[in-house]
């Protein structure tokens, strides 16, 4: 998978695709060629899962720090035929419902990580493929920062809280930070109008994606391949 130009938006989704596939790069055309560094980013499926994102960049995640945060004004949806999601802004997917979303529905629950390198950057572009672009966004943090190795060992019962809290007010938010996330940038009709919710993934999926059910994962494929090659990317027609 490679990534799509944030302006790909009048793209056929081949289009896409062969305009963006001898590069992993992500951003408007005029930026193809030059990095969006990430120091922070927002994770809002699979990669809130500390153990898969440590198994996409390939390290321990020691220099990295999490916590939760919020993203107003976005819907998350599952990719139809696929355990993971995509987020569209509310302006967006208001047209996949037949009624307006309440606050929490139209808001997005996931993880701000700070201390990614280039390379991290670099494996989770490959990872999030051709269906997302990579944008920066103002997200709330719902709790303090800790660092990924002071995290205990994750059962999988208790990643997720039963009854999350409810989402606080506006002015009770506190500061927004800027981090970046991966948008979905192919057709709206590729995802389901029903929310995806991380816990129904912890609870039916994300044996698919650790330990020894990962082994044959082909959504790891392609940043399995492009680490091997240890930073050689080669353009396949």
């Amino acid at each position: 998978m490679t990534n799509c130009p944030t302006n790909a938006s009048h793209l056929s989704v081949e289009a896409c695709r062969r305009l963006t596939h001898s590069s992993i790069q992500i951003g408007p055309l005029s930026s193809i060629f030059t990095p969006l560094r990430m120091v922070s980013a927002f994770f809002y499926g699979t990669l809130m899962h500390p153990e898969i994102l440590k198994r996409v960049i390939g390290n321990d995640g020691s220099q990295l720090q999490m916590c939760p945060a919020l993203l107003l004004d976005y819907t998350r949806h599952q990719v139809k035929n696929e355990d993971y999601p995509g987020i569209l802004s509310y302006s967006q997917s208001r047209a996949m419902f037949d009624h307006d979303l309440k606050s929490e529905e139209k808001s997005v629950r996931g993880s701000l990580v700070t201390g990614l390198s280039d390379e991290d950057v670099r494996l989770l572009d490959v990872f999030e493929g051709n269906q997302y672009t990579r944008e920066l966004v103002s997200v709330y943090p719902l709790g303090p920062l800790a660092n990924i190795r002071d995290i205990p060992p994750i059962e999988m019962k208790s990643l997720v809280p039963t009854t999350p809290p409810p989402i606080p007010i506006l002015s009770e938010l506190g500061n927004p930070v800027e981090a970046a996330t991966y948008v979905w940038c192919l057709s709206s009709s590729e995802l389901r109008a029903q929310l995806w919710t991380f816990e129904e993934f912890v609870k039916l999926n994300a044996w698919k994606w650790i330990g020894s059910g990962s082994t044959d994962n082909k959504d790891y494929d392609e940043v399995d391949r492009r680490r091997a090659m240890e930073g050689i990317i080669d353009a396949r027609s």
